[in-house]
């Protein structure tokens, strides 16, 4: 009977749904961002939607309720990046807050930091740095960093669309536009580019400018979110819908028909869409807003010649 009782416990907090873009201060991790949100709001499920490290600013995505089912497909969208590059110092951390573990006196000109962006754009493998949350033999490569064991990470893939130098303040200082997928570490590329023109650096400051369909002009102040004493809790009002998460996934209009087929997890052949298939959308792989009647009825996949169901929301959002 306990057992009985404990399964239908009523969840604490209040079941909000929707996205709250924060611009993260510097000294905060992203999970003491979550923490923030969900205490002010008093929210029953809340998330975030790509960790920022402590030393970074900027655009944090935050899922309440069903947003949070949604979280991977903003993970995956385009991210927008400037950062500080520091050269002379290497760094354990690949940033500020890490120890000095080599220095050198070479600063390489404009033209030679220009001339080895190139072999940073595209497809790409990249070693992520040492203190990330990659696990290594099921611990954290953070942890075993911080106990003082040698950690050694696997180059994996990574895609760069953009890596400009924007503005060089002085010999020491370098500061750069990204653009990139997901997954990429702004710490390794700060770290990279400056071996690459025979010299060291670090990341001295990080700013996240866009999270898939996030931008900054739509982030609120985290100061505006916490509450203290008897201060009311912010109004959900701030929160955007749960379906501006895949706004900038192609739209796929379908009949009703069609989405029946998909609601049973039945592929539709791409030659009945002939026609439809938004130019933008990737055949070989790539992702399909289901519309219906101007509903969201849930994702689809373009996949060897079908339309393969992704995700079904079936509440026919907005």
């Amino acid at each position: 009977m306990a057992q009985h009782r404990q399964r239908h416990r009523k969840p604490k907090g209040r079941p909000l749904d929707g996205w709250l873009i924060i611009d993260k201060p510097t000294a905060i991790g992203s999970t003491d961002v979550v923490a923030i949100c969900k205490r002010s709001f008093q929210a029953q499920k809340c998330g975030h939607g790509g960790t920022l490290d402590p030393l970074a600013t900027g655009v944090l995505p935050i899922a309440f309720g069903a947003a949070t089912k949604t979280v991977p497909y903003v993970m995956d969208g385009t991210k927008q990046y400037r950062f500080t590059l520091k050269l002379g110092e290497a760094r354990d951390s690949d940033d500020a807050d890490g120890n000095v573990i080599e220095t050198s006196d070479v600063r390489p000109t404009d033209d030679q930091i220009r001339a080895a962006l190139p072999a940073f754009i595209g497809d790409i493998m990249q070693v992520p740095p040492i203190y990330s949350a990659i696990k290594v033999a099921g611990e954290r490569a953070y942890d075993l960093a911080r106990a003082g064991e040698i950690v050694e990470l696997a180059p994996r893939p990574a895609r760069v669309d953009r890596f400009e130098l924007i503005e060089r303040p002085d010999a020491d200082t370098a500061v750069f536009f990204v653009e990139s997928g997901k997954g990429v570490y702004m710490r390794s590329l700060a770290r990279d580019i400056a071996r690459a023109c025979g010299a060291v650096g670090h990341i001295a400051a990080l700013r996240r400018m866009r999270v898939g369909p996030f931008l900054e002009k739509d982030a609120v102040p985290l100061d505006k979110i916490a509450v203290s004493g008897d201060t009311p809790p912010p109004s959900p009002d701030l929160l955007l819908p749960v379906t501006t998460a895949l706004a900038d996934i192609p739209a796929l209009a379908l009949t009703e028909a069609e989405v029946a087929r998909l609601s049973f997890g039945q592929p539709i052949p791409l030659v009945e869409l002939m026609g439809r298939v938004p130019r933008e959308a990737n055949p070989d792989g790539g992702l399909a807003r289901a519309m219906a009647g101007g509903r969201l009825m849930g994702l689809a996949r373009f996949e060897e010649g079908l339309l393969k169901p992704e995700r079904w929301l079936g509440q026919g959002g907005s």
